[in-house]
């Protein structure tokens, strides 16, 4: 009795090249996503209190963290108040935009079926990491207080 291969009787089906609507699903999903954080954040004015958590940090602390005045940030944003935007949380601003390129750059790349390729190493994380603690100190410092949200 001779052994035959399944797979040489049955060959499979090479898979079907994927359409440039089934490659824009995950971005276009991503971008509903954000865009509704941000009409809601446009909506609910974080500026008055109560309609949002106190940051944790600051809370317990009194110091502000990285993120505080993230949300007063996007709300300025939004609404086209760049300078208050960038006083409340100047590294989300630069955030803000780094997400618009970094997405367009996967819309452009997704339309012509190639994979968005991110090659963030250690030192690109560490220096991240560096310049938000920088921050941090910076705007818990007396002469930082042009950074506090």
């Amino acid at each position: 009795m001779q052994d035959v291969n399944a797979e040489s009787q049955f060959p499979m089906p090479a898979p079907a090249e994927p359409t440039v609507v089934s490659r824009l699903a995950v971005p276009a999903g991503l971008l509903a996503a954000v865009a509704g954080a941000f009409a809601y954040v446009a909506a609910v004015n974080p500026y008055r209190p109560g309609h949002y958590p106190v940051c944790p940090l600051f809370g317990f602390t009194g110091l502000y963290g990285p993120g505080c005045g993230g949300l007063r940030s996007a709300y300025s944003f939004i609404h086209g108040d760049f300078l208050a935007a960038l006083q409340d949380n100047a590294p989300a601003v630069v955030g803000y935009l780094g997400f618009a390129v970094l997405w367009t750059v996967w819309v452009v790349r997704a339309v012509r079926g190639r994979p968005l390729r991110l090659d963030v190493g250690p030192v690109h994380l560490w220096t991240a990491g560096a310049l938000m603690l920088v921050f941090t100190v910076v705007r818990n410092l007396p002469f930082g207080g042009w950074l506090h949200p």
